[in-house]
């Protein structure tokens, strides 16, 4: 449970470690990304530079980098670093680790970083038992956590920490992260030279996720016997897409977020659910969410599908995408995976009709043609004063006030009225509103 960064024994085991415990960084300059929590001036520098103890919690996805700050401030202010995980830790656990933070502090005066990894998981007895070492500062509290704090931490603890958002690696950050690994001595120190190609798969695979990409690259790594053929004896051995696909144990996804593979994916996606191939829309999905792109955009190309593909054949499918969207937006991934997922098949099954699309498109085209005219008197607004003077609201028949909630007035202006927009298909649920519009648009034409 407990850590010291000048422990002999630590250094001696380094080697054996994985290569994302030894690249973790050992002070705040050799972090890479989170440029908003470590400018001058943030807590997290106050923290390092300064012998206050203050609290913390860290909320990111996996991989951002959580842990590694924990570990440099520790190292950094040369406290005694206690690492706790919520997962198989109880209140005992907790309980004695401040204990001993009190006695080190009371006898010798070090202050200890009391680390609680996965803190979303303690209960509310457990997080009841952190808050005396909170408030009386006996120890340097750091909660990791993968779940929104203010629904997974008791509001009185949180109170009384300061909240850190980590952000996703941006692709650049894990180019960078696993650069340096390929060269420190720390990490595989030059003992194998990393192809662009395979370096961008790495990164397309990590996702955001710096111990992700570590993994992929040290297990690629451990492949490579061989020197290139052709090469030299004394040629570095290379890692390549066809060795990172053996490693990670899975087809490249060759998918680049910002070019035509982004585009092709995305558009067979659509034209997937389009065709109701739910089969081939969640080929397409999963190939999109592990190559790392933002679930967020695929769940907004969802919502517009919704409408634009499906509609009124089946209005449920606009509620089922957007909750899957704000599903997706509250717990993030891997998760989100499933409410997409959900979303997909649900669109990719019911009825299509693309009557709302053409409806708002014609009317669309009128207006940008000059087609407007002016609104019927009878429809202006009267509640601002003089209306009534100018005639506003005069004539107008209030369609509660009839039978069936419907009236024969004339609503759209006099150069358009015979203009005909919404066209509905007999597809599932439209069937029904082409029924009853068809009937209205009679009543109100006339007809």
């Amino acid at each position: 449970m407990e850590s010291l960064f000048d422990s002999a024994a630590e250094e001696a085991h380094r080697g054996q470690e994985p290569l994302a415990v030894r690249m973790r960084p050992r002070s705040l300059e050799e972090v890479i990304g989170q440029r908003h929590l470590l400018g001058s001036g943030t807590p997290l520098r106050r923290l390092v530079e300064s012998d206050a103890p203050m609290s913390l919690f860290l909320w990111g996805p996996p991989g951002t980098g959580k842990t590694t700050l924990a570990y440099v401030v520790a190292g950094a202010t040369k406290r005694r670093f206690v690492e706790v995980s919520a997962v198989s830790a109880g209140v005992k656990d907790v309980r004695a680790a401040i204990d001993q933070a009190r006695r080190d502090l009371g006898m010798t005066g070090r202050q200890t970083v009391l680390f609680v990894d996965e803190v979303h998981r303690f209960n509310k007895a457990q997080q009841d038992a952190l808050l005396p070492a909170v408030e009386n500062r006996w120890v340097t509290f750091i909660g990791a956590t993968t779940e929104n704090p203010f629904f997974s931490v008791i509001s009185p603890l949180l109170s009384r920490s300061l909240l850190l958002t980590l952000e996703p690696l941006a692709d650049d950050d894990v180019r960078a992260v696993l650069e340096r690994a390929v060269t420190d001595p720390r990490g595989l120190a030059g003992r194998v030279a990393l192809r662009p190609e395979a370096l961008d798969q790495l990164v397309r695979l990590a996702g955001g996720d710096a111990r992700r990409s570590l993994t992929y690259l040290e297990a690629a790594a451990m492949l490579v016997d061989d020197a290139p053929p052709g090469a030299g004896p004394d040629a570095t051995p290379e890692v390549t897409v066809e060795v990172v696909e053996r490693a990670v144990d899975k087809a490249a996804v060759r998918y680049d977020r910002q070019g035509d593979q982004h585009y092709d994916v995305t558009s067979a996606f659509i034209k997937s659910m389009r065709g109701s191939d739910a089969d081939a829309a969640l080929h397409y999905l999963a190939r999109m969410v592990e190559a790392g792109e933002d679930p967020r955009f695929i769940a907004r190309r969802i919502v517009i599908f919704a409408s634009e593909d499906v509609g009124m054949a089946d209005p449920t499918c606009l509620q089922v995408a957007v909750a899957a969207a704000q599903a997706v937006d509250f717990i993030g991934l891997p998760e989100g995976r499933i409410n997409l997922a959900q979303a997909v098949i649900h669109c990719a099954l019911a009825p299509k009709s693309n009557a709302v699309v053409k409806a708002i498109g014609a009317a669309s085209d009128d207006v940008r043609r000059g087609l407007v005219g002016r609104v019927p008197g009878h429809l202006r607004d009267a509640h601002y004063p003089g209306a009534k003077k100018l005639g506003h609201g005069r004539g107008y028949q209030y369609p509660h006030d009839f039978e069936h909630g419907l009236v024969r007035q004339d609503y759209a202006p006099e150069e358009l009225r015979e203009r005909r927009y919404y066209e509905p298909t007999s597809h599932g649920a439209e069937a029904r509103f082409a029924e009853r519009w068809a009937k209205i648009r009679a009543f109100l034409r006339g007809g």
